[in-house]
């Protein structure tokens, strides 16, 4: 049930490719709480996804393509969101991730460096890139939400995740340090979400995903948190009831970040 708790609030969502995905379900979940958004992803993105179908169930929000690592699209893309939405911007999500390496299933100690460059580039970097321009455009409303979705391989070893490990801990590390200087100048906030395993196309695509699903969910009390779920938290805190949280990795798994072992997990390893 809707509460509009969103209404009157402006923003961007970056990644929503398919259904699957959380920038989708949050895209539908924040249109059902009254707020107006723009679409974005990188253009091959949106020729392979079929985001305008999301943009017609969201009001027909404006869709705009953008290239995460050029400042110039991205840019563009905040000047037209303000446009279009007609004035600043109070949440943006960014749901951004992609790895070469990973796609080519280079093994972690076998990584090719010019990829792995691309990767921190796209999936990390990037963040800090918007965060910057955001600010030197004056483009957030004070009070306003900016969150960036991560995954506990940041602080734990998953050896298929690969390098996209370092990648969530540096996106975690410029939530933390822009979200200071955010802070002071704006008083916006800077979160990231440490979300489940989920079945979206991105993250089906990592080595043994399933077996790592199913095991995340023998482990965590409440079982995985679904994109919906997910989507749900990004809504918390796009509004204002979470006006004073800020800088925080927040973990939205189900319990698994703070389970040393399930009786679900003993029962597999039991010897008879």
């Amino acid at each position: 049930m809707s509460n509009q708790i969103l209404k009157g609030k402006r923003g961007i969502i970056f990644g929503a490719l398919d259904e699957k995905s959380i920038a989708w379900k949050t895209a539908l979940a924040c249109h059902a709480e009254g707020a107006v958004f723009t679409l974005t992803n990188a253009p091959i993105a949106l020729r392979m996804g079929a985001i305008n179908e999301l943009a017609a169930a969201c009001g027909n929000a404006k869709v705009i393509p953008a290239d995460v690592t050029s400042e110039e699209d991205l840019n563009k893309l905040i000047q037209e969101s303000m446009e279009v939405l007609g004035g600043k911007l109070d949440f943006v999500l960014h749901s951004v991730g992609m790895s070469l390496n990973v796609r080519k299933k280079n093994a972690y100690t076998d990584l090719n460096y010019d990829f792995m460059h691309k990767t921190f580039d796209i999936s990390a970097i990037s963040f800090h890139r918007l965060m910057q321009l955001l600010m030197k455009q004056d483009a957030m409303n004070e009070w306003g939400s900016i969150v960036g979705l991560t995954y506990i391989a940041a602080q734990r070893v998953f050896p298929d995740y690969n390098e996209m490990a370092e990648a969530k801990s540096l996106l975690e590390s410029f939530a933390r340090s822009f979200g200071y200087h955010f802070g002071k100048a704006k008083k916006v906030r800077v979160n990231t979400i440490s979300q489940s395993p989920t079945k979206t196309t991105a993250g089906s695509g990592v080595g043994g995903f399933d077996a790592f699903y199913n095991y995340a969910d023998k482990m965590s009390p409440l079982g995985n948190a679904s994109a919906e779920a997910c989507a749900e938290y990004c809504v918390s805190l796009f509004s204002d009831y979470t006006r004073m949280v800020t800088m925080q990795n927040l973990f939205h798994d189900g319990g698994f970040s703070f389970t040393g072992i399930s009786a679900d997990a003993m029962e597999l390893f039991a010897q008879e």
